[in-house]
C-alpha cells in the first residue's frame, strides 16, 4: 500500500560547517537555492552542525593574514590571493564578500548556536551572523553583537550572555566534530542528506539538486 505521509515526511538535511569558512557560507547559499526551486521545498530542513576548522585559533580576533601567518608562515599574500578568487566567485553569485575581516577561535559561536538550534532558530542565527560576517558587517567575535543577532531572530539575550560566559553547550560542540570526524570528514562543508547520501565541499546548485532528486527518489521507494 502507498502512504503519502512517508512521501511528504520532513527530510533532514544536516550540514558540518564553521563561521569564517567561505566555501562553508558560498555552499550554504547554492543548497538553499537548490531546495528553493523545488515545489516541495517545503519538505527539507537544514541543521548545521559544529566543525571547527582551526580548534587552536585565538580568541582575540586578528587579520586573516595575521592568522595565515601564524599558522603556516610564509608570504599573507598567498591567502588573500585565493581570498580574491572567492570573493570575485561569491560576487558572481550575488553574494557579498568582504577582504577585511577578522579571525578567531569560533568555540563559543557554536555553543551559541547549540542553544539556538535547541531553541529552535539554529539555521536563523548561523546564518545571519554569517551573512553579515562575510559582507563585512560585524565582528561575531563581540559578544554584543551576538546577543543583538540572537534578539533579532527571538532569541533571549540573557541566555546568549549565560552560554558565552560558560562552558555550556561545549560537549555538544565536541560531539557534532567527533561524529564528523567518524562520518571522515576532514574539511567543511560537509552536507549528509537524510543519512543517506554525503555531499563533500561546496556543490554546485546542480549537484546539490542532483542529489536532492536522489534523496526524495529514494524516499518515495520505500514508502511503496
Amino acid at each position: 500500500m502507498f502512504d503519502d505521509t512517508k512521501t511528504s515526511s520532513p527530510i533532514v538535511i544536516e550540514v558540518w560547517a564553521d563561521l569564517g569558512c567561505p566555501w562553508c557560507y558560498v555552499g550554504k547559499h547554492r543548497l538553499q537555492r537548490a531546495i528553493n526551486s523545488r515545489p516541495d521545498a517545503d519538505r527539507f530542513r537544514i541543521r548545521l552542525r559544529s566543525f571547527e576548522l582551526n580548534p587552536d585559533a585565538p580568541r582575540e580576533p586578528e587579520t586573516i593574514e595575521s592568522a595565515f601567518m601564524r599558522s603556516h608562515g610564509g608570504n599573507a599574500d598567498v591567502v588573500m590571493q585565493a581570498e580574491k578568487r572567492i570573493r570575485a566567485l561569491a560576487q558572481r553569485e550575488g553574494l557579498p564578500f568582504a577582504l577585511e575581516r577578522w579571525n578567531a577561535n569560533t568555540f563559543a559561536f557554536h555553543r551559541v548556536a547549540h542553544y539556538a538550534d535547541e531553541a529552535g532558530a539554529g539555521l536563523a542565527f548561523f546564518s545571519r551572523v554569517q551573512d553579515r560576517f562575510f559582507a563585512g558587517e560585524i565582528n561575531p567575535f563581540d559578544t554584543d553583537v551576538l546577543i543583538r543577532i540572537a534578539d533579532e531572530v527571538g532569541l533571549s539575550a540573557e541566555r546568549v550572555r549565560e552560554v558565552v560566559s560558560s562552558d555550556e553547550y561545549a560537549d555538544a560542540v565536541r560531539a557534532d566534530a567527533e561524529e564528523g570526524r567518524a562520518l571522515g570528514i576532514q574539511g567543511v562543508p560537509f552536507t549528509v542528506f537524510d543519512r543517506r547520501f554525503a555531499a563533500s565541499g561546496a556543490q554546485s546548485v546542480e549537484a546539490y539538486a542532483r542529489v536532492l532528486d536522489s534523496v526524495v527518489g529514494d524516499t518515495t521507494e520505500e514508502a511503496v
